[in-house]
This record gives C-alpha cells, sequence and structure tokens, in this order.
C-alpha cells in the first residue's frame, strides 16, 4: 500500500510539474498586455513599463518561471494583477458556491443516472430501455447554456420557485444561498447523467450475463436480491470511476453555468481572469484545478478496495 501510495504521489508531481510548464506558456502565448488592461487608454509608455517592471512582467519568461515555481514551493500562487489579493484568497472567497455546486450536481446525476441505468439493463431491448437510451442520447447532446436558460425561464421567471441569478445577499442565510444552486445543479446533474446512464448500463449488462447470476436464479433468489446484492455491487467499479471524474469535471467545468446564473463561483473567477490577462489567477486556478483531479483518482482508487475487496492496490 505505500509503496503504490508514493508512486502514485511521485506520478502526481510530475503531472503537476507539467500542467504548470504548459499553464505558464499557454498564457504567455496569449495576445493581449495584462498592464495595458489594467492602467487602461491613458496611460502612458513610461507607466505601462514602470508597472511591468513592478510586476516582474518585464523579465525574461525563464526567470519569471523561475520565480513563480518558487513561489509555488513556498505554498503561494501569486498575486492577482487586478483583485490586488492572494491568488489562494480568491480561490477561497469563490469556493464555496462552486464546491456546493458540484456536490449537488452529482447527488442528482447519480440519482438520475444509477437507477435509469438499472432499469435499462434489467428490460434491455424494451420500450423502456429504448426511452432511457434515447434520454441520455439527448442529455449528452443539449448543451448547458440552453438547457439553463429554458429552466431560468420556466421555473424563475413564469413559476417563481426559483431564484433565477446571484447567490444571494452577503448577509443571506446558507439556506438561502444553497437555494440559488438549485436550478444550476439541475443543469449540470441531468446533463451528466446521461454518461452515467450508459456506464450503468453497460456495466450491469456485462454482469448480467457471468455464471454466478444464473445460479442465483436457479436458487430462487428474487430478482431485486439478485439485481442489487450480486449485479449491482460487482458492477460499481466503472460506476464509481464515472461518478469520480464526473465530480472533477463538476470543479474544473462549470464555468459555462456560472456565467449563465451570474455565480460568483471559481469559473467565474476563470473567465474574468481570462479577458483581463490575469496571469497569476490563470495559472493558479489551473493548478489547482489540476491538483483536485489528480487527488479525485487518487481517491477513486482507494474506493475500489471498498467497492470490491478483491482488489489490492499494488506498485507495478
Amino acid at each position: 500500500m505505500m509503496r503504490f501510495l508514493l508512486k502514485r504521489l511521485g506520478g502526481a508531481v510530475v503531472v503537476l510539474a507539467l500542467v504548470a510548464v504548459l499553464v505558464f506558456c499557454l498564457t504567455r502565448l496569449a495576445s493581449g498586455d495584462p498592464v495595458a488592461l489594467l492602467l487602461g487608454d491613458q496611460a502612458t509608455v513610461e507607466d505601462i513599463a514602470a508597472a511591468r517592471a513592478q510586476y516582474g512582467l518585464d523579465k525574461p519568461l525563464p526567470v519569471q518561471f523561475a520565480l513563480w515555481v518558487g513561489e509555488l514551493l513556498q505554498g503561494n500562487l501569486g498575486h492577482s494583477l487586478f483583485l490586488q489579493q492572494p491568488v489562494a484568497q480568491a480561490l477561497l472567497e469563490r469556493a464555496e458556491p462552486t464546491l456546493f455546486l458540484a456536490l449537488f450536481a452529482v447527488g442528482i446525476a447519480a440519482l438520475v443516472g444509477v437507477p435509469s441505468g438499472m432499469a435499462a439493463a434489467i428490460w434491455r431491448g424494451s420500450a423502456a430501455d429504448q426511452a432511457v437510451s434515447s434520454v441520455a442520447m439527448l442529455g449528452a447532446s443539449v448543451p448547458s447554456f440552453w438547457l439553463g436558460l429554458i429552466l431560468i425561464q420556466l421555473f424563475a421567471v413564469k413559476l417563481g420557485w426559483f431564484p433565477a441569478s446571484g447567490y444571494g445577499d452577503p448577509s443571506a442565510t446558507l439556506g438561502e444561498r444553497l437555494q440559488h444552486l438549485l436550478l444550476p445543479a439541475l443543469v449540470l446533474g441531468l446533463l451528466n447523467s446521461a454518461l452515467i446512464i450508459r456506464f450503468t448500463r453497460a456495466s450491469m449488462l456485462d454482469i448480467l450475463g457471468e455464471d454466478y447470476v444464473r445460479t442465483a436464479r436457479a436458487k430462487g433468489l428474487s430478482e431485486g436480491t439478485i439485481m442489487v446484492k450480486h449485479v449491482l455491487r460487482n458492477a460499481l467499479v466503472p460506476i464509481v470511476t464515472v461518478l469520480g471524474l464526473t465530480m472533477a469535471l463538476m470543479i474544473g467545468g462549470t464555468v459555462v453555468t456560472e456565467t449563465v446564473f451570474n455565480l460568483p463561483g471559481v469559473g467565474n473567477l476563470v473567465v474574468r481572469a481570462v479577458l483581463r490577462r490575469d496571469y497569476p489567477v490563470i495559472q493558479g486556478t489551473l493548478l489547482v484545478i489540476a491538483a483536485i483531479y489528480v487527488f479525485i483518482n487518487l481517491a477513486i482508487d482507494f474506493l475500489y478496495t471498498l467497492v470490491d475487496p478483491r482488489i489490492r492496490l499494488e506498485a507495478q
């Protein structure tokens, strides 16, 4: 176990190092000068040169990268050019809506996707199977911004059941803020349930053809017991995988949904940073998202041992 953990941590360090290099290079390749955007049209050449020297943007790129890596090794993600605050503080201030949105959306996706996939597998080839498969294909094809606008128009504007946008006033309670997340979570949950439906259906169909399932039926076990105790339990490994990856995608890929619902989350922060060419925010945020991906993948590996005791984590 310890060898496996050390190997995975070593691989994580390599992945994050590559991400750091790519993110730094790609941000510098983008057109636009962050200092010119920061100072505005009235700034003189001397003002721009002084600001670039102040933020270290006048140094050669290898030197800038080395300085950034030195800050990272000290636990510092950098300092935002436009927000005038540490990147870590900006992320913490915007982490709550993104985290709760991801959790709610994954919960909705699991509640919709797993039972629907099970039903499609149990009644394979039936009208129910065709209906579930069609809905899954539709969910994989619908753009999130379009579904978000439709739900806002229906449930927020016409029915008035939910807030149309925002995350509540600063003085609002946690319950009032979470109410603002129900519609965006529904959008992400319904759309991402499509992949879970397909994985659950495929995994259960593989297990349904095994000999021990036929033996269980021959013993006279009820169909419900067979499906839950024997089929679903042995089909959980790929389902857990797709649920974990969905969670990672939610955290790093809520940009469009947060923009549609005007949520002050990490996705909105990244959009604004890209438009402003705020290099430290872009670099720090993407590096944190990559670290979350790595952590979730590692957590999935450990969950395998709980789902299926036959699996052992060993370093190869």
